[in-house]
């Protein structure tokens, strides 16, 4: 079973340590987690934070993009990365005794990059962008994020735009680089058959110094009023997302809000799925969700349906969001949803990689790290008298907008007319 012990230190170059050792595996998780994310970019350079993702895996000062590859494949491991709205993680996964091989390269992808081959891979990224673009079903998130988060740099698309990917100079990427991927202000997590003091001191045999810039975020809680807006594409299903201001990751009710989502529209006994889906067979996919960013937060509901249902589905996911925020969550449905909570991240925590996640992230974003004994105890805490009270605010109609991607405009218009949802509280 998991330890839940970890080991944080912060390294005489400044830079952040933090490690779990599970020594009954024969592997290690590491990752490099890099305050950057695509909120952090200037508005000309949107995108420029996963271009360079991009871009590390072409080559550095030591290895071809070719060697990079050959020599994780001969490790037997993986080595990935990810962007986010606020961070970018480059993470690798191998055997324990091949560590001083994957921490070289890793090290010298993040560090002296040789951003070669930049106009293919920016043709690369255009062909991801365009792929979102034909996947109504991911592009409509960026849709709802544009609108409740309109003018906040969390509304930036993480892809970035046609226009900002093609303009993109090298001379900008080099410099944003320089900026926000210093070594010293990374955190290294790494989960496995690890040893915290051998994995400190490669840390500081490649790079000793602590000259990391340090750089700090301008937040500001958005402004939003609620809207309705509706992009037109050749799709054959009617996409649709309600959505609305959320909270911050810090705040206490986080543990409230896992639970109103389980029992609202994340699991397969979720009211939204059994009533949408289950009980009038109306879409195939039908769920709620929750992003928690530094200052804010955004929390909303997705379904895809044929545009001849979609007033359907929206009469009835407008009263099951009446009923969510009037009347108080029954017993047993309230435990049903934090079993499974519980029990979905119990199963997560089982392997390297969403350890490693769990710490570096934790620790990149300064919030608490908790045992599996903690959460659960969170999780268990929660009242259905805090569950009413957060649904009230988190999903009250009137405060929600709506957004759709579909052919059919004049459907959507019917189907959601302006204040549709106002005219339920």
């Amino acid at each position: 079973m998991p330890t839940d012990e970890y080991r944080l230190e912060r390294l005489s170059n400044g830079q952040r340590l933090v490690t779990e050792k599970l020594d009954r595996l024969r592997s290690v998780c590491m990752g490099f987690w890099i305050p950057a994310g695509s909120r952090d970019e200037p508005t000309p350079l949107v995108g420029t934070t996963h271009f360079i993702e991009h871009l590390l895996f072409k080559g550095s000062s030591k290895y071809t993009a070719e060697e990079i590859a050959q020599i994780f494949d001969t490790l037997g491991g993986e080595l990935n990365a990810s962007t986010s709205r606020e961070y970018v993680v480059v993470y690798g996964r191998f055997l324990d005794d091949q560590l001083p091989l994957a921490m070289d390269v890793m090290t010298d992808m993040l560090l002296t990059p040789a951003f070669t081959d930049l106009d293919r891979e920016r043709e690369v990224v255009l062909e991801e962008i365009a792929m979102v673009e034909d996947s109504p079903q991911d592009l409509i998130h960026d849709v709802l994020a544009e609108v409740v988060l309109d003018g906040h740099r969390l509304a930036h698309p993480i892809l970035g735009t046609r226009e900002s990917i093609s303009s993109a100079s090298e001379e900008d990427i080099r410099a944003y680089h320089r900026e926000r991927f210093q070594f010293d202000d990374m955190v290294v997590a790494a989960a496995g058959n690890i040893d915290h003091e051998e994995l400190g001191r490669l840390l500081l045999e490649r790079h000793s110094s602590a000259d990391g810039s340090n750089p700090q975020r301008s937040t500001s809680a958005p402004q939003m009023s609620p809207r309705r807006h509706f992009l037109s594409k050749e799709t054959e299903q009617m996409h649709v997302c309600l959505g609305g201001i959320g909270m911050a990751r810090d705040d206490d009710r986080r543990f409230q809000l896992s639970v109103l989502d389980s029992l609202f529209g994340g699991s397969l006994s979720s009211r939204l799925f059994q009533e949408v889906r289950e009980k009038r067979g109306l879409v195939y996919s039908v769920y709620s969700f929750s992003s928690l960013y530094q200052e804010t937060g955004l929390s909303g509901i997705y379904f895809g349906c044929r545009p001849e249902r979609l007033e359907s589905v929206m009469e009835t996911v407008g009263r099951e969001l009446l009923r969510l925020v009037k009347e108080p969550v029954p017993a047993d449905e309230l435990q049903r949803a934090k079993e499974h909570l519980k029990g979905r991240m119990i199963l997560g925590l089982e392997s390297t990689s969403s350890r490693m996640t769990r710490l570096g992230k934790g620790v990149l974003t300064e919030t608490e790290i908790l045992s599996l004994d903690e959460l659960a105890q969170r999780i268990d805490a929660v009242t259905s008298e805090q569950v009413l009270e957060l649904a009230a605010q988190v999903y009250r109609p009137g405060a929600l907008s709506v957004v759709g991607i579909g052919a059919d405009d004049d459907q959507f218009n019917k189907a959601v007319p302006e204040n549709c949802l106002a005219g339920l509280i």
